[in-house]
Order: structure tokens, then sequence, then C-alpha cells
């Protein structure tokens, strides 16, 4: 990346990052510096703490990984760094970049997350890691119960989407977490947005920091393409088909709002022949990754996701976003659309808006100050799906009603497999049934 100010290229040896790490970034493919980690490796290799409010997709792992793993080089110590996570699957993610990173010069992480047996935890703790990545209640349970588990001796703190992590589910293991953690620490504090919250815990827990801005307040990147369509409720599914079969050959994600509406979508979708897998929070933490993997592998094509999924996950190459169902908090609209157009792609991120949701994209329109163009389709070549679409719904439904008496079944716990012996054998291949 060139240096504005100056017109040098930057590289990341040239921001301070030693030989090995800098290495390390060639060997994943990391050519040159984000904005983000321009402006925040310097400060945070000069001692400073850090917020820095950056779009998803703009490299604020590597931001806050490097620094990290540089001091941990002149200084090896376990339990060094805590990065806290608001998802299992973004704290997955943020440990396989350390690792990745630190490979070459051994760097162990443990990661401490709800969903996952806490025996096997507790086991890779007393292994005595150097990073521990953590969601914050589950790390809570580790500091109370198990033996020998501190972080008395721990350098480094990040907060990662610090705003999710002052929810309130979060709020009192966060507040339990900094009582508990030397004061004399360096603090890095990432954020999409900045709320009173995430001001409020500037003010509890960093020392002068730094402020580093990647990104304009509500901005989505200039690559991407961002439609909407209104459209009568009752023909929602018969639109999101017809899009899918225009995008087919694209990786697709469909956002919705409930874990049901996953789930029955995966199963239309799966019985009109597309690779669609859902993934949602009342899923295990097994089959939430066994499901990302297979989107993450080009197995599925299509994931269906509620907004556990919107943040935070790594997933480079999502080509099309499809709002099935308007969010309710306009910013999430903003994390959803930044599922794609990553690192410099381009992307579309298409609305369907029906008469009830109507407000809300209002809102959204309002929060990313423009009016957004219509998606083109002709209601009459739409319609011609009608049938077919109908009958995909009414077979997923009698078998999810089928399945309804198995506990485990109706907590949509279905993945890929579980799914797939629902395809109706009639539909094996959905073409285009347009003359």
């Amino acid at each position: 990346m060139m240096d504005e100010e100056n017109g040098k290229l930057v590289s990341f040896k040239s921001l301070g990052v030693c030989d090995q790490l800098a290495e390390a970034c060639e060997d994943l493919g990391w050519k040159a510096p984000s904005k983000i980690q321009i402006e925040a490796i310097p400060q945070a290799l000069a001692g400073k703490d850090l917020i820095g409010l950056a779009q998803t997709g703009s490299g604020k792992t590597g931001a806050f990984a490097l620094p990290i793993l540089q001091a941990l080089l002149d200084a090896p110590q376990a339990f060094f760094a805590c990065v806290l996570s608001p998802t299992r699957e973004l704290a997955i993610q943020i440990a396989e970049q350390f690792e990745a990173l630190g490979a070459g010069i051994g760097v162990k992480c443990a990661v401490v997350v709800g969903g996952i047996d806490m025996m096997q935890q507790t086991v890779a703790l007393a292994k005595r890691p150097h990073i521990v990545v953590a969601t914050p209640g589950r790390l809570v349970d580790h500091l109370s119960n198990t033996k020998g588990f501190s972080l008395r001796t721990l350098k480094y703190l990040v907060l990662d989407e610090a705003d999710r992590l002052l929810n309130q589910e979060f709020e009192k293991s966060i507040d339990e977490i900094l009582g508990v953690i030397p004061r004399e620490r360096r603090t890095y504090l990432f954020s999409a947005t900045m709320t009173k919250k995430v001001k409020k815990l500037e003010r509890a827990c960093l020392r002068d920091p730094v402020k580093i801005e990647a990104a304009a307040k509500y901005s989505t990147v200039e690559t991407l393409k961002q439609q909407f369509r209104f459209i009568p409720a009752k023909h929602k599914d018969c639109y999101l088909v017809f899009i899918l079969t225009e995008m087919s050959g694209s990786t697709t994600m469909v956002f919705t709002r409930t874990c049901e509406s996953t789930r029955l979508l995966a199963l239309i979708l799966r019985n009109l022949g597309f690779r669609a897998i859902p993934i949602s929070g009342q899923m295990t933490q097994t089959k939430r990754l066994a499901a990302l993997n297979q989107f993450k592998s080009g197995e599925c094509n299509i994931l269906i996701a509620t907004d556990v999924a919107s943040r935070g996950l790594d997933i480079p190459s999502v080509d099309v976003v499809i709002n099935y169902d308007i969010p309710s908090n306009s910013k999430d609209y903003y994390h959803r659309v930044g599922r794609t157009a990553r690192a410099g792609r381009s992307g579309v991120a298409i609305s369907l808006v029906n008469q009830y949701e109507l407000e809300w994209y209002l809102q959204i329109e309002k929060l990313i100050g423009k009016k957004l163009p219509e998606y083109p389709a002709q209601q009459e070549e739409v319609l011609l799906l009608l049938e077919r679409v109908s009958e995909a719904k009414r077979i997923s439904i009698m078998k999810i009603k089928e399945g309804g008496g198995k506990k485990k079944r109706n907590r949509g716990e279905d993945d890929g497999e579980e799914v797939d012996k629902y395809i109706h054998s009639k539909n094996k291949s959905f073409k285009k049934s347009r003359r």
C-alpha cells in the first residue's frame, strides 16, 4: 500500500515488524499492510494503548496480533495476551491467525469458548499457552473454577468487536475480567462503531490511548453494489429463489431474523436443488463449525444465517449478501453487508423489503446516507416459480413437523447431512424454468 502523505510504498518491515513476522505475513499472502495496520502497528510497537475503529474485513486482527507477537518474541512467557471476542467463531478465527503468524516462532494458543467441553479447555490451559482467545462468559467460568489458572501475569488485553462485547449479556463478565487482570498492561480496543458504551469502556480500561480511524462512521465500501427490492410478503420466497437462480454459481450469504427460518429456507432451497446450509445460534458448536467449513470449502455455496454469523466470520470470497429479512437494528445491516466486498474485492448486497419492513429499510437508507437503486426483476417472470417454490415449502414444513417430536432436531441442530435426507427426489436439480 502507498503512504498517501509521501508516496512511498509501505511494507510490514517499514512499519517496524521484525523479519520473522514479516516473512510470516508474506507466507500468509499478505502482500502489503492494510490502512488500519499502517496506522496501528507503529503506535502499538511504541507501547501505546489503542482504540481502532475499522470496517469489518479491514485486517484488524493483524493490526493487534503482530505487535503482540513481536513483544512476545522479546519476552516470552505464558498467558502473555488475552483476546476477548463476542462470538465463538470469531474467537476460533483469531486464534487461527495468531497460530499462522506465530507458526515459525512456536506460539501456543488456547481457545476458551462456550459450546465446547470445559475439560478439554482446562487441559489446554494447563499447557500454559502464550495467547488465550476467549468469549467473556466462558473465560469467567475458568477464572472461577479452573484450579491454577489465572491471568495475573497478563501483559496485553484485546477487546475485539468491543461494541458488541458491551451488550448486556457480556457486561458483567467484562467487569469481572477487568477486576482480576493487572492494571499495568497494554490494552487494544477494536470496534466497527464508536458507541457511548465503547467510550465508557475506553475510560475504564485504557491509558492515554491513540485513536485510529480507518473508516467513516457507517460507511460501506465503494466496491459494494447495494440494491433493494420492494415485494409483497407472500412472494418473498419466490424472489429469493429467483435471485439465487440469477446469481447461480455465486457464493451467497442469506440473512434471516430467526433460527427457525434459517432451517426452513435451507430445506426449501435444497428441495429445489440448491446447495444451501443453515448456521444459527441454536446449533451446537460442532455443527456450526461443520456448516461453516462446508461453506468455506465450496461444498455448499449458499449459507443461510442469523446475525450470529454476520460479524467476525472471515469468509473471504462471498460474492452476494441477501437480506431475506431486513434487520430491525439498522446497524446490523452494515455488518451483514460487510461479509462481501472485503479487502478490495467487489460484491453485491440485495435487500428484500416487504410491506411490514419498510420502516426498518428507511432507517438503513438514513444510516448509510443514500437511496439505493432497485433490483431489476419482472414480477411475471418471478411468479413463474411460484408453484415449485410453494410445493418445496409444503414438503419442507411437513418434514420439520415430522421431526418435531425429537427434541434435538427441533433445536435446529441439523447440518448438511440432516438436510440432505430431506431433499425431495423429484427435484434433483433446479434449472431456470423460463422460455
